[in-house]
């Protein structure tokens, strides 16, 4: 049995892994509110984006811009996959993690050559250790980042598209649903083919807009920036959706610490009444050996 103070020491630890782990809490909450903040008001924009582009492309040939045109062969994928930078948010990142590599082992199968584009740190340690290339890896950016972000992978992303190097490109990011729940998610992000745009045409209330100047001229504005968007608002969802994991984990963590605090006080009041029922013994024997 451990000795009082081996069992002193060990309540005197977890109690102080609990003040780390409650601080760490209070941390990703604050932070949260901002993300979650950030998110609400960006989706809104976005949804209204997607939902007049996939008007536009629906009805132009997709002849009209190269983001629009499927490449006749297909032998090149590239996957976004958007991670956090830091650990301790449970899971959170290894399910987005497996979820880019089963979607990347699904189109090896396939016989196509995967490439990964990384942000955050976990991400991009992940894809090196398989066989998979990874081109571009932006590390800790997810701490604090903008639409600039987004405009840099983004340009990537189209360059490699326009170029050939690229016939297909997956986003893979942690979209936040609310604190207890995130989804890993992949969205299709090229090319954006005109069944895709009719099923989003399809699913909401469809609306009749006329466009100034030509549509072919708007989709040479307005797809660059799609991909952007799409981007951003990955990064968006992924950043709040990491706080809110790490948040579940650290409150999970301060119960945990809560429970062997009093496991171990349980040990340490039998391990003192062994100790005194003990001392007792040696007296009452000392006792009546004084008597004999």
């Amino acid at each position: 049995m451990a000795s009082l103070r081996d069992v002193q020491n060990k309540i005197t630890s977890v109690k102080k892994t609990k003040q780390i782990t409650k601080a760490m809490n209070m941390v990703a909450s604050a932070k949260l509110r901002n993300a979650q903040s950030r998110i609400e008001r960006f989706r809104p924009y976005a949804d209204k984006f997607y939902e007049m582009l996939s008007d536009l492309a629906g009805g132009a040939d997709s002849s009209v811009h190269p983001l629009l045109e499927v490449h006749e062969e297909i032998k090149t994928v590239g996957i976004l996959l958007v991670t956090s930078d830091r650990g301790l948010c449970g899971s959170f990142n290894t399910n987005m993690i497996n979820k880019a590599l089963k979607l990347a082992e699904s189109k090896k199968a396939e016989g196509l050559e995967v490439k990964f584009y990384c942000v955050g740190k976990k991400a991009r340690d992940a894809v090196k250790k398989t066989e998979f290339e990874v081109v571009e890896a932006y590390a800790d950016e997810m701490n604090s980042f903008d639409f600039n972000l987004a405009s840099s992978v983004g340009n990537k992303l189209i360059d490699a598209y326009l170029s050939m190097e690229l016939d297909e490109v997956h986003l893979v990011f942690g979209e936040f649903k609310s604190v207890a729940y995130q989804v890993p998610t992949a969205l299709n992000l090229l090319p954006m083919s005109s069944d895709q745009a009719e099923e989003s045409t399809d699913e909401g209330t469809s609306s009749e807009y006329i466009y100034e100047p030509s549509v072919e001229g708007l989709l040479a504005e307005l797809l660059p920036r799609f991909v952007k968007v799409q981007v951003y608002r990955g990064l968006l969802d992924t950043s709040a959706s990491e706080h809110a994991a790490r948040m579940t984990a650290m409150d999970n963590a301060s119960r945990a610490c809560d429970d062997m605090t009093e496991s171990l006080t349980l040990i340490y009041n039998k391990t003192r009444q062994a100790a005194i029922t003990a001392d007792l013994m040696d007296i009452v024997g000392g006792a009546e050996a004084l008597k004999g």
